[in-house]
């Protein structure tokens, strides 16, 4: 799971921050999981291709939004851009969350991201914050939740 963080991270937001801002973003996404599972808390999914894992989403009850699931973290590794197993594993996740109420947050300036979210079914809820990664520079997200599911 930290490698396909890490290395989705390091690929889609690295080229936001300074150099070691990214290198310290992609070293903490390659440790953090341990403890996440350990514990067990929320729903972990995998995405694979063939035996190899090039997806990964969290998902928890939402902090802000009661009677809705968030999708805290969803990347797919660059190895499987383009391979349909996002589109799989989102489907899979949004089948196994135990509401149809879900809503996430994305840089507001990942157009890859947002593109995807569109596809998968989810809307623009106009909802806007900033989110500080450790460089005192904070980036705007967007919020977007669960309109009508794909067919």
């Amino acid at each position: 799971m930290g490698e396909i963080h890490a290395a989705s991270w390091g690929a889609a937001y690295g080229p936001l921050f300074s150099a070691e801002v990214a290198r310290e973003g992609i070293e903490s996404r390659l440790g953090r999981w341990y403890e996440r599972l350990r514990v067990g808390s929320g729903l972990v999914m995998l995405g694979f291709v063939g035996e190899r894992a090039l997806a990964m989403s969290w998902s928890l009850p939402s902090e802000t939004r009661p009677g809705y699931a968030e999708i805290y973290s969803f990347y797919t590794h660059p190895d499987g851009w383009g391979s349909g197993v996002s589109v799989a594993l989102m489907d899979a996740t949004l089948q196994h969350l135990a509401t149809d109420r879900v809503h996430l947050w994305t840089l507001r300036d990942t157009p890859q991201s947002r593109r995807f979210y569109t596809k998968c079914g989810f809307v623009e809820t106009g909802a806007t914050q900033t989110r500080d990664f450790g460089d005192g520079n904070p980036l705007p997200q967007v919020e977007y939740e669960l309109g009508q599911r794909r067919a």
